[in-house]
């Protein structure tokens, strides 16, 4: 298959909040282009992407996956859907032994080693005492399901099925094929298992601030309702840090991966572009539209780009970042409309130098006047549906095409 990536560019505002902290509880930033900037981790907004597949339905929840070291648990619970009448206890010695067959690492975590003396205590401390992986898996809902059948059907003697050479084989083809769209996008990394591994199909930038940002803090205090006239003073005071921002937000897709990882993913009776052509939808809109929920309640962080520049190319993945290493100073008191006269004028630039004209699509969603220099950029969208649905057609008939 020929390669092709899709670039997602876009350009958020957000006020006064803590999206993605560090280890101190400040708001996570950066030095680029010599001035401090707010920044927010790509590992933040890629969570944020997976949990919006789920809350918004974006995709059904057998394309999607489960990503926990408490896959022991996890199957246990799919075989017992499978056969009713094997016990919880029994559940779970057999999908220990079948995530053991896999060649992935599960122990009782040291810390629960004392609650596995005590399991017979009481429920909570047998919870504890369970094996785990040792290391994040991320399995999806078919690969669970077909665990969980050749589970079933070894249950009489497990040990002894899964010496059988064809049976330990069908355990790992079973863990590394039919992908969800979530290991597809994202990749699956296992390091002492590596031919475990599936290459992430998209890469997500650090968001940055197009302008200088110095964090604040805010000094709060809390009331005891229970306090009398006579008890002066807060229950409880204490500061967190914050600053607002006008961020720089990018992505690359590249659809040659993609579609070799979804493989044998594909639903039956689909044609070879629609699963591919779901899941890169899924994730344009998810990316787009989704927001991490650092200190959300604090903050009531919720806004959504000015700004959504889409390209689809034959050539390689571009950032414009480039574009905001001079920061953007804001002397009229804001940022939006300087960012986005600085990608209007950045992104011809680039196009010109190292693009290809004849096999690059661009698609252009905007909201307010301040993006209106982003107008001639590209297609124009009215809405996120149709700029999903465009690019999603546009994919569909780039795979169509014979190579």
């Amino acid at each position: 298959m020929n390669r092709f990536y899709l670039d997602v560019h876009a350009l958020q505002t957000v006020p006064p909040s803590n999206l993605n902290r560090d280890d101190t509880g400040s708001p996570k930033s950066s030095v680029y282009g010599g001035v401090p900037r707010a920044r927010v981790s790509s590992q933040a907004w890629k969570k944020a992407t997976r949990d919006y597949f789920k809350a918004e339905s974006l995709l059904d929840p057998s394309e999607l996956g489960v990503r926990t070291k408490k896959v022991v648990e996890v199957l246990a619970d799919r075989i017992h859907e499978h056969d009713e009448t094997i016990d919880e206890a029994d559940a779970l010695e057999l999908a220990a032994e079948v995530i053991a067959a896999t060649g992935l690492k599960i122990e009782v975590p040291k810390r629960n080693s004392s609650a596995k003396k005590a399991a017979a205590e009481g429920e909570e401390e047998a919870q504890e005492a369970l094996p785990q992986a040792k290391y994040l898996v991320f399995l999806s809902a078919r690969q669970l399901d077909g665990l969980a059948r050749l589970a079933v059907e070894g249950a009489a003697d497990i040990a002894g099925f899964l010496k059988v050479k064809e049976n330990k084989a069908r355990v790992k083809q079973i863990a590394d094929t039919r992908h969800s769209v979530d290991i597809a996008l994202f990749g699956r990394m296992v390091a002492d298992v590596t031919d475990f591994n599936v290459d992430a199909a998209v890469q997500v930038a650090h968001a940055i601030s197009v302008h200088r940002v110095d964090n604040e803090s805010d000094y709060y205090t809390a009331v005891d309702d229970r306090n009398k006239d006579s008890e002066q003073g807060a229950g409880m005071i204490g500061t967190v840090d914050f600053n607002s921002a006008t961020l720089y937000r990018y992505a690359a897709l590249g659809v040659h991966q993609l579609a070799a990882n979804l493989g044998e993913g594909l639903q039956e009776g689909e044609s070879r572009t629609t699963p591919v052509r779901r899941a890169v939808e899924a994730f344009v809109q998810g990316f787009v539209e989704s927001l991490p929920t650092g200190k959300i309640n604090t903050f009531g962080h919720h806004t959504l780009p000015d700004a959504v520049v889409v390209k689809l190319r034959t050539t390689r993945p571009i950032s414009f970042v480039a574009a905001f290493e001079e920061p953007v100073r804001g002397d009229l008191g804001g940022h939006m409309s300087e960012a986005c006269a600085r990608l209007a004028e950045y992104i011809p630039d680039v196009e010109r130098a190292y693009g290809d004209e004849g096999s690059t699509l661009t698609w252009v969603l905007r909201v307010g006047p301040n993006t209106r220099k982003l107008a001639g950029i590209g297609t124009e969208s009215r809405n996120i549906g149709e700029l999903v649905a465009s690019v999603g057609q546009a994919v569909a008939e780039r795979l169509e095409k014979p190579e």
